[in-house]
């Protein structure tokens, strides 16, 4: 029998055992990309129209995929495929048309095995419970069934060049921002340029757009990238720490911690440990659940949490770790 499995593993494994070889693809082949856009299609095509649990969780594993395996199997070899898949972190498709976990329990398909589980990295599933111990020390809830975040294994990081140039556009940005709202006279893009090398390129089309024809109307989102920009800052080691989001950046800090490094000529060479980055994702991933619950339901924010700073951290986390592969401007932040 033709098997399918989808891994969402960066490095790639050598074919199970119980198989002649295998071909391989990764997201470097464009014939990937709308294959996977298929898959996704085909998970939410299923059932009545209504999003389930156990369809959102297969739709995000199938969007992380990073490795497409093909390969034949003799189908009484089928119960010891097990131990392969949950090394890849693979689910796989069958020629009935089922969509498997690593168990070969039926996640999509025609008899829906209640006890599927879409396959998390060991790591992922640790760090979920970190963030739930945090959650619970400053009395927010989130549920426990929120999926983790992506593993190390799984993670494509921005290189730190592409960090420290967005860092540049979104102060950029901010100090523009800052200075309209106050009814001050902005600085030009030249004049900003020549303490932020990384401009004009750096800026994404609606920043490009902000900096040249902005008012003090379209300043306001603008004006909350200091957030965004004291955690690239931090990502890129040039802050210490990354405090509880119960309160604004000190803006004079972060606004002087970046210059001081432009103004010395060399750029930061390396981002922190990935396991460290992944612990602010998956920390504040949960975080702005438990903000936009409370917005929801017109109740105080728990843990005394401040909603404009989650949002800009989880924006650039997600933009960090290349979520959905989105540029800047187009970031999402589903919780």
């Amino acid at each position: 029998m033709l098997i399918n499995a989808y891994s969402t593993l960066g490095h790639v494994l050598a074919p199970p055992p119980q198989a002649d070889a295998a071909n391989v693809r990764g997201l470097d082949d464009p014939a990937l990309a709308p294959h996977l856009g298929g898959f996704v299609n085909y998970v939410l095509g299923h059932g009545d129209g209504q999003m389930t649990a156990a369809r959102y969780h297969l739709m995000r594993h199938v969007q992380r995929v990073r490795q497409h395996y093909l390969f034949e199997l003799a189908e009484a070899d089928l119960g010891a495929l097990q131990p392969w898949l949950l090394q890849a972190n693979a689910v796989c498709f069958l020629e009935d048309g089922s969509v498997r976990d690593p168990a070969g329990k039926v996640l999509l398909g025609d008899a829906l095995d209640p006890q599927a589980q879409v396959p998390y990295p060991v790591d992922a599933e640790q760090r979920r419970a970190r963030s739930q111990q945090q959650l619970q020390a400053h009395a927010v809830h989130a549920p426990p069934s929120l999926p983790p975040v992506v593993g190390a294994a799984e993670a494509q990081l921005r290189a730190p060049a592409q960090v420290w140039a967005r860092a540049q556009a979104l102060l950029a940005c901010a100090l523009r921002a800052e200075a309209l709202q106050a009814g001050d006279p902005p600085l030009s893009l030249a004049e900003l340029a020549e303490r932020l090398p990384a401009l004009p390129e750096a800026l994404s089309p609606a920043e490009a757009t902000f900096i040249e024809h902005g008012d003090a109307e379209a300043a306001l989102p603008f004006g909350w990238r200091y957030e965004s920009l004291a955690v690239l800052l931090w990502a890129l080691g040039l802050s210490e720490v990354l405090p509880w989001p119960q309160a604004t950046c000190a803006v004079p800090d972060v606004v002087g911690a970046l210059l001081q490094k432009a103004d010395s000529g060399s750029a930061p060479a390396a981002l922190r440990d990935t396991a460290e980055l992944l612990d602010a994702l998956d920390l504040h991933y949960r975080l702005h659940w438990a903000a936009r619950e409370a917005q929801r339901q017109g109740a105080p924010m728990p843990g005394a949490l401040e909603g404009g700073v989650i949002y800009e951290r989880h924006y650039a986390l997600n933009w960090l770790f290349c979520f959905e592969q989105a540029d800047w401007d187009d970031v999402d932040t589903p919780t």
